[in-house]
């Protein structure tokens, strides 16, 4: 199977979600600040790597963003978490 470079930017920005959820579970899971300020650094840089391929695949069309909000959607997400629903 040969890959194409649309594929291979959709699976890195999967891997470099994956990672960023995974310290976001290990930051506040650690009590040694030195470990807990390194996984930070971590995560920041994967963050911007993250941004990096994210403008690469819009300036490419490989990924087109979902329409904006309406305010009216935005009014009932915020109605749903004031209210306490979820």
């Amino acid at each position: 199977m040969q890959l194409n470079e649309k594929t291979m930017v959709a699976d890195t920005l999967a891997g470099i979600n994956g990672e960023l959820v995974r310290f976001g579970e290990m930051i506040p899971q650690t009590e040694n600040k030195e470990l807990k300020q390194t996984l930070k650094q971590f995560r920041n840089a994967c963050e911007m790597s993250q941004e990096e391929i994210y403008q690469l695949a819009r300036e490419k069309s490989y990924y087109v963003p979902a329409s904006k909000a309406t305010q009216e959607e935005i009014d009932h997400v915020r109605g749903l978490f004031t209210q306490g629903t979820l």
